[in-house]
Formats: structure tokens, sequence, C-alpha cells
């Protein structure tokens, strides 16, 4: 077997579905995300060194049907009206393009967009100074935070794809998010 080396980009996606069945609920999300007709293979949460963050529209041109495609996913379901559901993927990209980064995935109940995203963010920038060495107080609110992270000159930037939604009754709601990654031309996928 050939491994399928250090992806090179990576695409963020999001989608909702919405039916009477769990599972078509999520590969309508799938579809909605524009990688439903993909083999999709959770990994954890390493941003490999140097990987550029690309559009969903160049991501997607890069990728055959049922091809085997490693990502980070999200996932949030509820068949309960009325549910606010929320998944979300936190990217945080290191100053030094030869360290790698985080993303963190995150699916929350009565949570909107932007709560999610915020905490999904944290998450993933709590992850990566954790391993820069960076110390803080993981009572502090966001925006502390986030000063604390441009102080220490070693986090660029953090950033979320989100997608949140309310249940509506007729079925079960399911969002996803999720970085898709990418490998260089000529190599396994």
């Amino acid at each position: 077997m050939t491994w399928p080396g250090i992806p090179r980009r990576v695409f963020l996606t999001r989608g909702v579905g919405r039916h009477r069945d769990e599972l078509r609920s999520f590969e309508l999300a799938l579809r909605d995300a524009g990688i439903a007709h993909l083999n999709l293979v959770s990994v954890s949460s390493i941003l490999p060194p140097g990987c550029r963050i690309v559009s969903r529209a160049e991501g997607l041109k890069s990728l055959s049907p049922g091809q085997i495609t490693y990502c980070v996913l999200a996932r949030c379901s509820s068949n309960e009206p009325h549910r606010l559901v929320a998944a979300s993927i936190g990217c945080a990209i290191p100053a030094d393009r030869n360290a790698y980064g985080y993303l963190s995935e995150y699916h929350a109940y009565g949570e909107n967009e932007k709560q999610a995203g915020d905490k999904a963010e944290d998450m993933a920038a709590s992850m990566l100074a954790s391993t820069l060495g960076i110390e803080f107080d993981d009572d502090l609110v966001w925006d502390e935070k986030k000063q604390l992270w441009r102080i220490s000159g070693k986090i660029v930037r953090t950033r979320n794809i989100t997608q949140s939604a309310v249940v509506n009754g007729k079925g079960y709601t399911t969002v996803i998010a999720a970085a898709v990654f990418l490998f260089p031309q000529g190599e396994a996928r």
C-alpha cells in the first residue's frame, strides 16, 4: 500500500441536510458541502507545515468521485423540533511556515454560528499555543486569549468554518463542517 504522503493544500466547507432519516440527512449535508461523492476518512487535528488553505471551488476541482479523501469532520444531528445545532472546524496557523498548525472539530447544541466558530478557533489556537510553549489561563475570554497569541508572535491567525441550523420538526437536521486535505499531483490519494 502506498502511503498518501503529506497534504499541501486544504479547503474548508460546510453543509446542512434535512430528511426523515438521520443517515439521509447526513448524506444531504455532505451534498450541500460538495463532498458527498467522496469516500471520507476522518483524521485528527494536525495542519501540516506549509499546507495552504485554498477555496472550496479550487479544492473540489482536484477531487474525483469515489476518491479516498482525508478530512477533519465535525457533525451534529438532531430530530428535536426547534433545536439549534452547530458544527465547526477551527484552524490555528503558526507564524513559522515550517511548524505545524491545528484543526479542531467542534459540535454543539444551542449555539449559533458565531459562538460555535469562536469556540472551535479557541480550541485550535489553545492546542497550538500549548505546543509552542505559550502559557495562558484557559478561563480567559476569547479576546484576551487572542491578544496573548498576538503578543507571542507565534500564531499568525485563526479562522473557522461553521454551519448551524434549527431543526424544522419534519425529521432530522444534520450540520457538518470539514477541512478536506488535498495531495500534490502524482501522490497517492
